[in-house]
């Protein structure tokens, strides 16, 4: 919690550790912190913060070296594990054609695709 001299941030540090496994804490840390401060201190509270993974504020990716405001959001990202376009197109094979995107709702007597 903020104190009334604005001396204490709150923050909260958001780490995906696996495929629908996140960690989160809320940390209090000094006026002027920045997002390395708040990773180191994360790791401190027991977190596993992955080292060179990069970081973003409010889903928006920083350096390290940026100052924190009260309220910040900070995330730590994973590496991609599969090619999102290779995904989606596994996907629409598994699901077929006619179950998918626009062709899900076809017009009464419309041809297909349309």
């Amino acid at each position: 919690m903020a104190d009334l001299d604005g001396a204490c941030l709150c923050i909260t540090l958001v780490v995906q550790v696996a495929p629908g496994a996140l960690q989160e804490r809320e940390l209090h840390l000094c006026a002027g912190a920045t997002v390395a401060d708040a990773l180191l201190a994360g790791a401190e509270a027991g977190l596993v913060v992955p080292a060179r993974a990069p970081a973003g504020v409010w889903g928006r990716v920083v350096e390290r070296d940026e100052v924190l405001r009260a309220g910040d959001r900070i995330e730590v990202y994973r590496a991609l594990t599969v090619d999102p376009k290779v995904a989606r197109r596994q996907r629409f094979a598994r699901q077929g054609a006619r179950a998918t995107g626009l062709f899900a709702r076809q017009r009464p007597g419309g041809k297909a695709g349309y």
